[in-house]
């Protein structure tokens, strides 16, 4: 899909200056200080396009890396090689910048015990790949889609007429091994769903006041997860809360593309 996207049906540069036979050496170039993943897409790219060669890499995925410093020999077709070099550096530099925001928001709660944990606030099509990058980058991946666990959210509390009312249907219907969290936005609303002991509360949109207070009215009871405005400067600032577990959107739904560049040499 991504091929087809790209080039369509034929490129008109790198088709008519180089034959079949013409092969190329090129390096993978980090123009930035991050943490690298996606190979194996990278390599899937260029098979797709009968390139002919070898991948080296110099970094695998979740390794360091810096600024000038090359990740990657790459020799195969030079048309193979051109046509698929911007869809490689689109997911490679897509996927390092969501482990190396990850990795950054990691070392910052490693100061205390809290997890970071993705969300469902993924590219359309792309959710795997990218709770796979925030794995890279040392994160937690927080429920894959709708099936494999539940949350009752805000608009399940309001249309069903409760927390409590909402809690007892889904575990009326569920299997002993389904897990089940309950977002809350208040003091009033934690302490029904403590009483309930789903698997998880979720703190939604809480000051720093607040999720303290949260944390010493629950005392261990249920498992604590924090989410809305997490920052890297305000993980800083909750680390030592005593929160299980912090929530970040902003890992996959707004995230930075690492500069990565590939230059034949």
């Amino acid at each position: 899909m991504w091929l087809e996207e790209d080039i369509n049906n034929i490129d008109l540069a790198s088709s008519v200056i180089f034959n079949e036979e013409h092969k190329s050496k090129s390096k993978f170039m980090a123009k930035e200080d991050g943490v690298i993943c996606g190979w194996d897409i990278v390599r899937r790219v260029f098979e797709l396009l009968k390139y002919e060669g070898e991948v080296k890499v110099l970094k695998p995925d979740g390794a360091s890396v810096q600024k000038g410093e090359c990740i990657a020999e790459l020799y195969g077709r030079t048309k193979s090689l051109l046509m698929g070099e911007r869809v490689a550096l689109n997911i490679l530099s897509h996927l390092s910048g969501i482990s190396t925001k990850t990795n950054k928001a990691v070392s910052v709660l490693s100061r205390g015990n809290t997890k970071l944990l993705d969300t469902r606030k993924t590219t359309p099509g792309l959710r795997m790949l990218e709770k796979y990058a925030v794995r890279t980058g040392g994160g937690v991946n927080h429920r894959y889609n709708l099936s494999q666990a539940v949350m009752i959210k805000d608009n399940h509390i309001k249309a069903s007429g409760g927390i409590t009312n909402a809690y007892d249907k889904v575990k009326s219907k569920s299997g002993p091994m389904t897990a089940i969290e309950i977002e809350v936005k208040n003091i009033e609303e934690l302490k029904e769903a403590i009483v309930l002991k789903p698997n998880l509360i979720l703190l939604d949109n809480m000051n720093d006041n607040q999720l303290r207070e949260c944390v010493n009215l629950c005392n261990g009871l249920v498992p604590l997860e924090a989410s809305g405005n997490m920052t890297l400067e305000r993980l800083d600032e909750i680390k030592d809360i005593g929160l299980d577990y912090v929530s970040m959107g902003e890992l996959t739904h707004s995230v930075k593309a690492l500069d990565i560049s590939m230059k034949l040499i």
